[in-house]
């Protein structure tokens, strides 16, 4: 067996998410306080009660999703560590790149944590007093989408954009920018025979060109930071493959921020790779989803609740 793991990212939190899990188990108990007591000074987020309790309009803010979500994928990956299971490549959606790169032993725990809340306070800030918009087009090949957002961006000769910013599987990007730029491309896009154009719970422009404000702010942290040499390969957004040797993890992170992320292409070069099993790190199951669509002969479980661990690792052990 080659195992690969994979991160959910934003759009994926739930009202209740890891509830179960602090409930459960004492080393998610202790992963979750000491998240608290680190990303509070950053961002003010109480991680608990908003994960928890939510409400689901501020833990869909992209400045308490980040460091929830990777709080929940820290908690998890401890306890699979716990029990023997680690991954031979890790990659994440967005966000989730970081928990990878927690998996992987690039950075540690309280790095990690304190960089994604700054991250997300950084791309809260970028959008800050703009009208903008995500969203899924479905059933529609690259081309044709990638086309539909340059000709509504030079409709408004550019004062407003939208962009490709997620190739998740076969028959799903996610466009993104300004709100009637990519009402504009929905469209477009609609003329070409899109069969549907589904809006997400994001609350910015994330991976276009509008976050550059953000990627300028995160690459003066990431300048900060020892990055440690990986234990697990680390599959980059930005690339759908390894880094190479003129690459560096710096330079990838902030260029995320504000470029397309290639998921579909990470999960074939996982297949290429010979990764036959793929265990998704959620909450949720849509990068499962993903898996399926794009390589469907790896087999892929995802962890949202201890009753999903519990499974996965009586598979994965026997």
């Amino acid at each position: 067996m080659k195992l690969g793991f994979v991160y959910a990212g934003q759009g994926s939190q739930k009202v209740g998410m890891g509830k179960d899990f602090y409930d459960t188990y004492e080393q998610f108990r202790e992963t979750l306080d000491g998240a608290e007591s680190t990303v509070e000074n950053i961002t003010k987020c109480y991680i608990k009660e908003l994960s928890f309790d939510g409400p689901e309009e501020k833990l869909s803010d992209t400045r308490y999703t980040q460091p929830a979500m990777v709080s929940f994928a820290i908690g998890v990956t401890k306890l699979l560590k716990e029990r023997g299971i680690a991954p031979e490549y890790t990659c994440g959606l967005s966000l989730g790149e970081y928990s990878a790169l927690y998996a992987a032993g690039v950075l540690d725990e309280k790095t990690v944590l304190e960089i994604v809340a700054k991250r997300g306070k950084f791309m809260a800030e970028a959008a800050e007093g703009k009208a903008v918009k995500m969203a899924a087009v479905i059933s529609t090949p690259r081309d044709t989408v990638i086309d539909c957002c340059h000709k509504a961006t030079e409709e408004f000769k550019g004062e407003k954009i939208v962009e490709a910013a997620n190739f998740n599987c076969p028959g799903q990007i996610v466009i993104s920018g300004d709100e009637e730029a990519v009402d504009r491309a929905s469209e477009l896009l609609t003329e070409a025979g899109a069969k549907r154009i589904l809006p997400l719970k994001v609350s910015g422009p994330f991976h276009t060109s509008l976050m550059k404000p953000a990627g300028d702010r995160l690459r003066a942290e990431l300048n900060k930071i020892d990055f440690r040499e990986a234990r697990s390969k680390v599959i980059f957004n930005c690339l759908g493959r390894e880094m190479n040797t003129q690459e560096n993890i710096p330079e990838l992170l902030e260029r995320q921020v504000q470029s397309s992320v290639y998921l579909e292409d990470s999960i074939r070069y996982m297949a290429e790779a010979g990764v036959d099993t793929i265990v998704e790190i959620g909450p949720g199951n849509v990068i499962s989803k993903f898996v399926k669509k794009t390589a469907p002969d790896i087999k892929v479980m995802s962890i949202d609740t201890p009753e999903d661990f519990e499974a996965a690792v009586k598979e994965l052990t026997a």
